[in-house]
């Protein structure tokens, strides 16, 4: 039994090891999440394969025999099953605790974001966003009932209904809501915040590659809870971007939109508006 598990579960380590496990590799964060998931099957494998397999045994082979009904032999005592148990359980344990303790001290000392200044809008105009210019993309997402919008605080507050995001960038979210608890949820980006009224929450993304990425709320809001979602939301190259966030401004330009801030609190409702 030993050494079809261990058979059984080389090979499904290999099998797990091709998956590609969600949400993607859109960007660097997702591709972590990716890598962690992937870690959890590899791991689980051997164990799910060991699980199934003392099913099977108990119900086939290690069954009671024919005749009076009689208790099985006890199994007190046994050292080596003891010993066995404990260890692969503490190895198991290890290596997770190990993993979470190391990439948690890399977040920790993650420098490439910053908290940014709320104060300043930016420039109406293009300004780069990757990497390599030193720039972190402030992006605010206002959750209300029953949609999202998104204020691009480098280009002058305007605001759009759908996410539009340079490749290679480093994207700095700082998601809050004007109503009700909602939580921004962009599946493929690995983003995922809650959005609260009078709190500015901050989430962080770094574009990696060009796609189409859909924005959902995952926190009950109220009565179409379940049609607030944006399936156009997009990486593209950053001359694409450019253009886009152009025509976004000269669009808005005659447009009075309310003074950009970090966090919002829902109007007062007067009896009969």
């Amino acid at each position: 039994m030993l050494v079809i598990w261990a058979v059984l579960s080389v090979i499904g380590i290999v099998i797990a090891m091709q998956i590609h496990m969600p949400p993607g590799d859109q960007t660097l964060q997702g591709g972590e999440e990716s890598s962690i998931i992937q870690l959890m099957l590899i791991l689980a494998t051997p164990v799910f394969i060991g699980v199934v397999m003392f099913v099977l045994y108990s119900a086939f082979i290690f069954k009671r025999p024919a005749g009076p009904l009689e208790d099985g032999p006890a199994m007190r005592g046994d050292l080596r099953l003891q010993v066995a148990w404990v260890a692969l359980t503490a190895v198991v344990v290890f290596i997770l605790a190990g993993f979470g303790i190391v990439e948690l001290a890399a977040s920790s000392n993650a420098t490439n974001f910053a908290t940014p200044a709320y104060e300043s809008l930016g420039e109406p105009g293009v300004q780069p966003v990757g990497e390599s210019a030193g720039h972190q993309m402030q992006v605010q997402v206002i959750g209300q009932q029953w949609y999202f919008t998104y204020r691009y605080i480098d280009y002058g507050g305007v605001e759009s209904t759908h996410l539009i995001l340079p490749v290679d960038a480093n994207v700095v979210f700082h998601v809050t809501s004007t109503d009700a608890l909602h939580s921004f949820w962009a599946y493929e980006l690995g983003v995922k915040a809650d959005a609260n009224p009078g709190v500015d929450n901050i989430a962080y993304a770094t574009t990696m590659h060009t796609g189409n990425f859909t924005v959902r709320c995952a926190e009950l809001c109220g009565l179409w809870h379940g049609n607030m979602f944006d399936t156009e939301g997009k990486v593209v190259s950053q001359g694409d971007f450019a253009t886009w966030i152009k025509g976004l401004q000269a669009s808005e330009a005659d447009v009075k939109l309310p003074p950009y801030a970090p966090y919002y609190f829902p109007s007062p409702r007067v009896k009969g508006s």
